[in-house]
């Protein structure tokens, strides 16, 4: 009796002991083959990268880029469109006031604005990223380089409130209430004569283990003064769990209007240079050609870099090497280098 008691025992503890060396292998094997379902994404392959952002996608990349000119007045925000820009540059137009070009490749969003006037330097940027140079209004001469020089344009003053290309929203004021219906972009570029479709080589980019491995100073908070009274204020605060920037403005997020979505970007790069005053209106040259000191964030640290226009596009370059941005989407804050960026803008970890 007390030998059938042993063997019955030890058949038990054999089908226990089998039972768990199944969950076990069932666990490990589940583990390995998420292990593996992870390294397949990761190196997963695309046919295609996005020029401006460096994302991959199977998809065919032919659409022109278009730059917008967007209002960044305190009575424009908040605005629409510009958590689907490609690349964003805020550079000073009157007084302390900032403008931006968004510049829209691998996202096209329905409406985009409020659009305000043209700047040299804004549309010398647009068409040197081969963009279409969306605008509202501009002085005569301003107008008139855009013409010599070959700028290939739509100038919301010609559509004003056509309602297919541009609107005047009620819920605003002029000069604060032009906006542009983008896709209808590529129509009337098409009825001027103008390419819509467009091939050019991808901006420099990191490659995944290049980006984990980004080194320099922590950087969670950046803020970028370009005026104390009246307020223009940039601010941009690190979010480790997504790995980006949340761009505000006057102390308040930058969102979309109808959706509140937040800015989220994954380079800042504040650059300065030489800013002049030219008319009694107070508009500005920009110095966009002969580079300067930089600071680039990315995934919450700090580089002191320089600042070079290699063909046309500014791009951040450190011991004569330039740099790669992280692939998604990147705001560049142009400053004048007086007082400069060790006066301007303050980083905290």
């Amino acid at each position: 009796m007390r030998k059938f008691v042993y063997l019955l025992l030890a058949s038990v503890i054999l089908i226990f002991a089998g039972c768990s060396g199944d969950a076990g292998d069932e666990q490990e094997h589940e583990g390995t083959d998420s292990r593996l379902q992870e390294k397949s994404e990761k190196e997963e392959q695309f046919d295609h990268v996005y020029p401006l952002t460096g994302v991959g996608t199977n998809d065919d990349i032919e659409n022109r880029t278009i730059g917008v000119m967007v209002n960044n007045h305190a009575e424009a925000r908040p605005q629409s469109g510009l958590s689907q820009a490609d690349v964003v540059f805020e550079i000073l137009a009157e007084a302390r006031i900032t403008r931006l070009l968004a510049l829209y490749q691998s996202e096209v969003p329905e409406v985009v604005g409020p659009v305000r006037s043209a700047r040299e330097y804004y549309f010398t940027l647009a068409n040197n990223y081969g963009a279409l140079y969306v605008y509202h209004g501009a002085a005569d001469f301003v107008n008139d380089m855009i013409r010599n020089r070959g700028i290939e344009y739509l100038d919301g003053a010609v559509y004003d409130n056509d309602g297919t290309l541009f609107k005047r929203e009620s819920f605003r004021k002029a000069p604060h209430n032009s906006y542009v219906f983008l896709n209808a972009a590529y129509e009337r570029a098409e009825e001027k004569g103008y390419e819509i479709t467009q091939s050019q080589d991808p901006l420099p980019f990191l490659t995944e283990d290049e980006g984990s491995d980004i080194t320099g100073d922590a950087a969670s908070h950046a803020e970028v003064v370009y005026a104390d009274k009246p307020m223009n204020i940039v601010e941009y605060e690190y979010e480790p769990a997504t790995e980006k920037y949340i761009r505000y403005s006057d102390r308040e997020k930058t969102v979309e209007l109808d959706t509140e979505e937040e800015i989220k970007l994954d380079n800042v790069f504040i650059v300065e240079t030489r800013h002049e005053t030219i008319d009694d209106q107070g508009r500005r040259a920009v110095d966009l050609e002969t580079g300067g000191n930089a600071y680039l964030l990315q995934k919450g640290k700090i580089q002191e870099v320089q600042w070079e226009n290699r063909e046309g596009r500014i791009v951040p370059v450190k011991d004569g090497e330039v740099l790669g941005f992280v692939p998604g989407k990147t705001w560049v804050n142009v400053i004048p280098d007086s007082p400069g960026l060790e006066q301007s803008v303050t980083v905290t970890n």
